[in-house]
């Protein structure tokens, strides 16, 4: 969905306000009862008597006219933020003007641009821990990559009232995925797949699926279900360390050959070594624009960047960065030694919505202050006893600051998205399912197509599919796994009621697509071609056709 098609939806919405005062009255003089601890799914979200989670419910603001939608939002306690920092009902029906409703939607969209450096740390972290390349894939770099579904999923999953966002950004991104992602990769580079790897995956997610379809089918989960969702994945990183064991194997027998070593050291070198002043590599540092890229770049990457320039000095200012593929490691020393002081001040104003950096000690000291003072200890030892040029013997320490520093950012960005698109939903009459599968699902999977896209067109369209089902076992299977496992330290049993036809549609079309490409791929000798890629772009086009006629209406049982 567009911003542009959102705001013009807003409008439509907001110019549909016809329920009368005494609604109202009726709505504010409701005790409030507390929170149902079942997680409530539902497919039509403009239903007032539809599964309600407390009597003084947030959706409900849409059903008054605009002058009275501020006071219930001030005196309704479903409206307050409970994760998050800001308080969205509030900002948008107290702070602006129904005139300005579809500019701030269209900020609140645009301000989630950008994620942080946590692939490059994760790859320093393997490195350091000195796993095989098979094991940081499926592990740490399949995290790096699926960071953003796995929080999204855990922050859903702590509300009730939004737990829909979970299963239709998980169902959605997965329908996405196996379908424009592996469909316009086939139609950039036809190629034949990797039989035995591709079979795996499609088998594992298969499993993951129908693991999901019986626990919406029983409507509920139980930690042994919630374990099971870990313990398939570790059976799957088992399959894949085991089978590249043994295809190692077997190739190291068939061919036996000298290695030649070739050495491009010094290809890049300059030929007048110089050194930069710290100012300068300060400066250099937190630059997020490449000039030779800006100068290739089309007028809409320019503008896209533009947006994402206050967002990336942040992030470059807090989180450390250790690339190993650098012949210095990425070592900033003005920078690194900032952010012994910038990222340890994240991590306690970022956990838990910030409650442990503003905690006072003794009612007088604030804990977030006693921790930069310690940063500001560390970070002079650090710029003392070290050097431009060369990164200490601990630099790989930084990437587990950066690590953790990654995990806060992306866990208080995917709180805050939640929060967002739960008002969306409530701003445009759509349930959080639908939400989850268009808006979620897409802003989560866009980047991973167009880098697939890329590396297709660069000759590697195997490593491209193979990305495609990677990822999305791990996020299927962390995602509900880890989101339920943690609900359960609060409620127990986590109740799931797919009520409506919307939530079979979404397992439906995920299980056929894939069933379809077990079956399909072999029956082509594993060769994807441009037909088939086109024949996986419909297969989405008319899923998310009916998706969208069943959220209104149109198809019901």
């Amino acid at each position: 969905m567009k911003p542009v098609l959102l705001i013009a939806s807003l409008i439509f919405a907001l110019r549909t306000d016809h329920v009368s005062s005494q609604k109202w009255v009726n709505l504010v003089n409701q005790p409030v009862t507390p929170p149902a601890t079942r997680v409530s799914w539902t497919a039509a979200g403009n239903d007032l008597n539809v599964n309600t989670v407390s009597a003084a419910d947030c959706d409900k603001v849409m059903n008054l006219s605009a002058s009275q939608r501020c006071e219930f939002v001030v005196t309704t306690p479903d409206c307050a933020a409970e994760d998050g920092f800001i308080n969205y009902p509030w900002i948008t029906f107290c702070l602006l003007t129904p005139q300005l409703l579809p500019l701030g939607i269209f900020l609140y969209v645009s301000s989630f641009i950008g994620c942080p450096h946590f692939c490059p740390n994760l790859s320093a972290i393997s490195s350091s821990l000195r796993l095989t390349h098979n094991v940081a894939g499926v592990t740490f770099l399949a995290l790096g990559n699926g960071a953003p579904d796995v929080f999204s999923a855990m922050a859903a999953f702590s509300r009730p009232q939004t737990a829909g966002l979970a299963i239709g950004a998980l169902f959605g991104a997965g329908i996405f995925v196996t379908t424009v992602v592996a469909g316009s990769v086939a139609l950039v580079k036809p190629f034949t797949v990797a039989s035995r790897p591709f079979l795996r995956d499609v088998i594992f997610y298969m499993a993951a699926v129908f693991w999901t379809f019986t626990i919406l089918y029983k409507r509920q989960i139980e930690l042994k279900e919630a374990l099971g969702y870990l313990g398939l994945y570790v059976l799957y990183v088992v399959t894949v360390v085991v089978s590249t064991y043994v295809y190692n194997r077997r190739r190291a027998r068939s061919f036996r050959g000298p290695l030649q070593n070739s050495d491009f050291t010094h290809e890049y070198e300059p030929l007048i070594p110089f050194t930069e002043t710290t100012s300068k590599i300060f400066l250099k540092a937190i630059n997020p624009v490449d000039t030779r890229t800006w100068r290739r770049s089309h007028w809409g990457w320019r503008a896209l960047k533009i947006i994402q320039l206050p967002f990336e000095v942040v992030l470059l200012l807090t989180v450390p960065v250790v690339d190993t593929d650098k012949e210095d490691h990425n070592w900033k020393r003005p920078l690194n030694c900032l952010h012994l002081i910038t990222g340890p001040l994240v991590c306690v104003l970022t956990f838990n919505s910030g409650t442990y950096g503003l905690y006072l000690i003794k009612g007088e000291f604030p804990v977030w202050l006693l921790t930069a003072l310690i940063g500001v200890f560390l970070s002079g030892i650090v710029f003392c006893t070290t050097t431009n040029d060369h990164p200490p013997r601990y630099h790989f320490l930084f990437s587990l600051l950066g690590f953790v520093v990654s995990a806060l950012w992306i866990s208080t960005v995917a709180s805050e998205v939640v929060s967002v698109l739960h008002l969306l939903g409530v701003i445009l009459r759509l349930s959080n399912t639908v939400l989850g599968l268009t808006l979620l699902a897409w802003g989560n999977s866009i980047g991973d197509c167009f880098a697939d896209i890329t590396i297709a067109r660069q000759g590697y369209p195997r490593m491209a599919i193979s990305a495609c089902f990677g990822g999305i076992i791990f996020n299927m299977l962390f995602g509900v796994g880890l989101g339920c496992l943690l609900q359960m330290f609060h409620t127990g049993v986590v109740m799931l009621e797919p009520e409506g036809l919307l939530c079979w549609v979404l397992a439906g079309a995920l299980g056929l697509s894939l069933v379809l490409s077990f079956v399909l791929v072999p029956l082509q000798c594993f060769h994807l071609t441009r037909a088939y890629g086109i024949f996986l772009l419909l297969f989405y086009a008319v899923f998310l056709t009916i998706a969208l006629l069943t959220e209104f209406g149109k198809i019901h049982t």
